[in-house]
């Protein structure tokens, strides 16, 4: 008992991070790399590690490990280093990059001099190693004492069964992007938005309360239009949208989705009337910047929506230009009821099954049936078509992809200029058919119609990784990511990335940012698929032959040859790499 008595422990923040790919900087320029992480550690951790009254622990290799009494002072001190290292990262190429992984936790550390031992220290590690490159991911012990930090919120990952620790660890990713409002424009160019706002769902104030499709629908068309202003940050629907049906503090989610300029309003439709009401909130200081009630026949519906839009782009940003605005008008329907079960199709296709897609298809159909010249209906169908058929659903039909096709050649020989259309209609072409230069003009032009679109991010993003552009995949995924936060189909946002890691080698930052879209949606099969051969390329086969079971579950027949249909790499190089890591894992050739 002696002996145990004279072990001394303390609680402490701790914080352990390292380089990412800091093997593949040292193969290319041994002398250049280790001069980088000298003026690192020496212009960027030590002085924001020191500035919050941290201490350096350990710099062993390239990674270091610090202490915090607080852990304010941590999570500010590494939120601090991240930035920094994205200004330092500007402009280089994405294989150029110094780019750090951060793990923090909170728990009892064994003290010998100056060296701190235990779980406490191995648990911080481990949550290092689930960080996607740039990000920080954090315990729950952290995420319990965090309220002192502003301005910043979490994602979470869900328990994780980490190496040599004995039980889960739930952990948090840190949602930093928001927070910087820095875009990737069209073009590579970098674009700062002046100003950031967030559409909540407008409330459906109606007699029957049977519209709420309706207000829903003209939110999005809302979101849609204000997004076209590249001076604005527009946080994606899917991710205001989480809100709906709570009750909330403007303040708290102007905090979550990082925006300084908060729409909110109301929706009565009876008969032929509608009334709509918003307010424009500064969420920094509470204050109402505009508020105004709109009426007029249901016909009139466009004009309200324009009329919202430009009185928003007013309050906030005077100096956008009219012939901006005028730009954000889209081609509308003709006829009003088709544009109503469009809107009741959208939440329904947006679930991504089987049956619900069924239900959104039947009702394109009836859309296009009322308005053939409707496109955005026309590109949804499609959408729906090429889900089953490349996703094996059992309402794949014959001729679906024939189908497809031809709907999105409709719209790319229409005049039509809305970029979830185009989007929609370049990766079905690209997926479901030969001429796949056509499918990326399509996703191109959608991206520079409006490069604050998450949807066409996405898209796009998982595009460009079949078409061989895995850095251009990696901007238009991080767009995507950064533009909805709270998204929630961002696992597909996670599992693209970790593809784009996984075919340049990165098998380590694969695994992690798979395994965090796999703790937000266990049923994606895409996810699987990076699990199964990051994991076999990284020699750890027992996950690999986990993650094939599973893919196999979700995939039904599934094998080594039939996921070149589910892929379609341009480049026969990337597929060859993935198949070998199917075979380690033992999927079936």
């Amino acid at each position: 008992m002696a002996a145990d008595q004279q072990v001394r422990r303390r609680l402490a923040t701790i914080v352990a991070a390292d380089v990412v790919g800091y093997s593949r900087h040292m193969d290319t320029d041994e002398v250049g790399t280790l001069a980088r992480l000298k003026s690192m550690r020496s212009e960027v951790v030590y002085p924001e590690t020191t500035r919050r009254s941290g201490r350096i622990v350990d710099t062993a290799g390239d990674g270091w490990l610090a202490e915090f009494a607080s852990v304010t002072d941590a999570l500010l001190s590494s939120i601090a280093i991240q930035d920094a290292m994205q200004e330092r990262n500007a402009g280089l190429p994405r294989d150029a990059r110094f780019e750090i992984r951060i793990g923090m936790n909170l728990g009892e550390v064994i003290c010998e001099g100056d060296a701190i031992y235990g779980t406490g220290v191995n648990v911080a590690a481990r949550l290092e190693a689930l960080a996607p490159p740039g990000g920080i991911c954090i315990s729950d012990s952290v995420h319990d004492h965090m309220q002192g930090v502003p301005d910043v919120a979490c994602d979470d990952m869900g328990e994780q069964v980490v190496k040599n620790i004995s039980r889960p660890v739930r952990c948090y990713a840190l949602r930093l992007e928001p927070r910087r409002r820095v875009l990737s424009g069209a073009g590579g160019s970098r674009v700062t938005p002046t100003a950031s706002i967030a559409v909540l769902p407008f409330a459906d104030l109606s007699s029957g309360k049977d519209q709420e499709y309706f207000a829903d629908g003209m939110v999005e068309d809302i979101i849609t239009a204000l997004s076209r202003f590249r001076q604005l940050f527009v946080i994606a629907r899917n991710s205001s949208f989480v809100f709906k049906h709570r009750a909330v503090d403007i303040r708290q989610v102007a905090v979550e989705l990082g925006v300084r300029y908060v729409l909110e309003g109301s929706v009565r439709r009876e008969t032929s009337r509608i009334r709509l009401t918003a307010q424009l909130i500064d969420a920094s200081t509470g204050g109402h910047l505009w508020a105004e009630r709109f009426d007029g026949d249901i016909a009139d519906v466009f004009e309200l929506q324009d009329q919202v839009t430009e009185k928003v782009v007013g309050a906030i940003e005077p100096q956008i230009r009219r012939a901006e605005i005028e730009r954000a008008r889209r081609k509308r329907p003709e006829n009003l009821e088709a544009y109503d079960r469009f809107l009741q199709a959208l939440p329904l296709v947006y679930a991504m099954r089987p049956a619900e897609c069924a239900q959104a298809l039947a009702l394109f159909r009836e859309v296009l049936d009322l308005d053939p010249r409707f496109m955005p209906a026309a590109a949804y169908a499609a959408w729906c078509h090429e889900q089953s058929v490349v996703r094996g659903w059992p309402t794949a039909r014959p001729g679906d992809a024939e189908e497809a096709v031809r709907l999105v050649r409709e719209v790319l020989r229409s005049d039509t200029d809305d970029e979830n259309a185009l989007s929609l209609a370049g990766f079905v072409l690209f997926r479901l058919s030969e001429d796949v230069d056509a499918g990326l003009r399509a996703l191109r032009r959608a991206t520079e119609l409006n490069p604050n679109n998450a949807f066409v991010a996405m898209n796009a993003g998982w595009a460009n990784i079949f078409a061989g552009d895995i850095g251009e995949a990696m901007t238009l995924l991080e767009r995507a990511r950064a533009v909805s936060p709270s998204d929630p189909t961002a696992f597909y946002v996670l599992s693209g990335l970790g593809m784009a890691h996984a075919l340049q080698g990165r098998y380590d930052e694969a695994v992690a940012l798979a395994g965090a879209s796999a703790a937000l949606y266990g049923d994606w099969d895409a996810t699987y698929g990076v699990l199964t051969f990051a994991n076999a390329h990284l020699g750890r086969l027992d996950d690999a032959r986990a993650a094939a079971a599973k893919l196999q579950a979700l995939l039904p027949g599934i094998t080594v040859t039939k996921y070149k249909d589910l892929v379609r790499f341009r480049d026969p190089s990337r597929l060859a790499v993935v198949q070998e890591g199917l075979r380690l894992a033992g999927l079936p050739e």
